[in-house]
């Protein structure tokens, strides 16, 4: 190998192999968990979690290691879920994970924690109803807790923006559980439970 000849193009590919594989194996899991949050179904989130680093590889020069990686990231699954939802792979929407801080955030004077089956049922039916551009930020901001200047950063929104789409998934995530909390309890009450 003649000296200097490889030897830029080497270290930055090996940099850049350095930084993708830092970001996968520390937030493959967040990536995950926001898929199903944003309603990719169980059976597809690895799909759609590889094509998610796929893109974040491709990008991987645009990264700034001395921001956080979640906004960036958020964004790139944002899009992916938004895809699968087009495509319609799925049948009907599941969500998984941490969502009793959206239920607390829906009903500040009322905290309940879900805690049975039929109450996350609630928490995930009532996710699944916040339309996805104001859900991405409602999870971003009340699940990951990432600050909103973050969020509206990593998805290319205006700050005010980012304000406004919260105001309006609390809203309409506070009224989805409203409505799903109704439904149970008129199927409890017709089935005698």
């Amino acid at each position: 190998m003649r000296a200097g000849a490889r030897t830029v193009p080497t270290d930055a590919a090996s940099e850049r192999r350095r930084k993708f594989d830092t970001l996968f194996t520390t937030e493959l899991r967040y990536v995950c968990g926001t898929l199903r949050r944003l309603g990719v179904q169980e059976r597809d989130v690895e799909d759609v979690a590889h094509e998610v680093f796929v893109r974040i590889f491709n990008k991987i020069d645009t990264f700034d290691v001395s921001r956080p990686a979640r906004p960036w990231m958020l964004a790139f699954a944002y899009r992916a879920a938004s895809e699968y939802r087009r495509l319609a792979r799925h049948r009907r929407e599941e969500s998984t994970g941490s969502e009793g801080r959206l239920e607390r955030a829906a009903h500040a004077t009322e905290p309940p924690e879900p805690t049975t089956t039929d109450d996350r049922a609630v928490v995930e039916e009532a996710l699944a109803a916040v339309p996805l551009d104001r859900r991405v930020v409602l999870i971003a901001f009340e699940v990951d807790e990432l600050p909103m200047k973050e969020i509206a950063e990593g998805l290319g929104i205006p700050l005010a923006t980012a304000y406004s789409r919260l105001r309006h998934a609390r809203q309409d995530f506070g009224a989805a559980v409203h409505r799903a909390r109704l439904r149970r309890q008129e199927a409890h009450e017709r089935t005698g439970r």
